[in-house]
């Protein structure tokens, strides 16, 4: 238990104070997520995420998000990953009057796992993306390319550590995410660093392919002249086959 405050405490320290101490803006919604991973062969598999995310306050769908990969298993805690992402922007100008962007992206990645201490399973993900922001209804002249790199680390904490194969019960998540643009961040928010996202949750593995958790996230946003802290509710599902 001691462990698990530990890591809570320097979570919070870390990535939420901070952020919390600079923000300009600060938003209120609510994200939906379904994280999918199916291995076809001994080197071979492939992913999904399928994620839901509101506008402040929850008053509309801003962001619906579909990307899928082909992975390969270099062994079962290094696997390297090709893939695409769609994302679909609803928003409102300042008129009042709605507005829609789409977004393509080509990424690739490379996640490491490992445990920590007996039974806390931690993994880390590099990834690179090249995205491909489309126009939106209010201006025909802003489509644009970039790249942007994402640092991901994630450990699942057992509430019982009585096993070293942790294949059901109650867990505790604790995860960071790090976005810097590589290319055209004049096009984004004119700045090397992009955003941040700290999460805590619990959740239950119902087996070993099905987990489930709830909990907040801290996203700490930089655009060019300011910055926006949203607090999310975020309730995710994984399953693995």
């Amino acid at each position: 238990m001691q462990l698990k405050q530990k890591l809570s405490v320097l979570i919070v320290l870390l990535f939420i104070v901070p952020a919390k101490l600079f923000a300009q803006d600060n938003q209120f919604s609510g994200w939906a997520a379904w994280f999918h991973s199916q291995k076809l062969s001994e080197h071979w598999g492939y992913s999904l995420d399928v994620q839901f995310r509101s506008h402040d306050d929850l008053s509309y769908l801003k962001h619906t998000l579909l990307r899928p990969s082909a992975n390969y298993y270099f062994a079962n805690n290094k696997v390297a990953a090709l893939g695409y992402a769609y994302i679909a922007t609803n928003g409102r100008n300042a008129a009042g009057d709605k507005t829609f962007r789409p977004e393509h992206r080509i990424w690739e990645q490379y996640t490491y796992s490992h445990k920590l201490g007996k039974n806390i399973a931690v993994s880390h993900r590099f990834r690179l993306e090249q995205r491909f922001l489309g126009q939106t209804v209010a201006n025909k002249n802003d489509d644009y390319f970039s790249q942007r790199f994402r640092y991901f680390v994630r450990g699942v904490i057992p509430f019982k550590n009585d096993s070293v194969v942790f294949t059901k019960g109650p867990f505790f998540a604790l995860q960071n995410e790090v976005f810097a643009n590589v290319q055209n961040k004049n096009k984004v928010n004119k700045h090397f660093f992009d955003q941040n996202r700290a999460y805590v949750a619990v959740g239950y593995r119902i087996s070993k392919m099905i987990d489930i958790e709830t909990g907040y996230l801290n996203q700490y946003i930089k655009q060019a002249e300011s910055y926006t802290l949203n607090h999310v509710a975020q309730l995710a599902i994984y399953t693995r086959f």
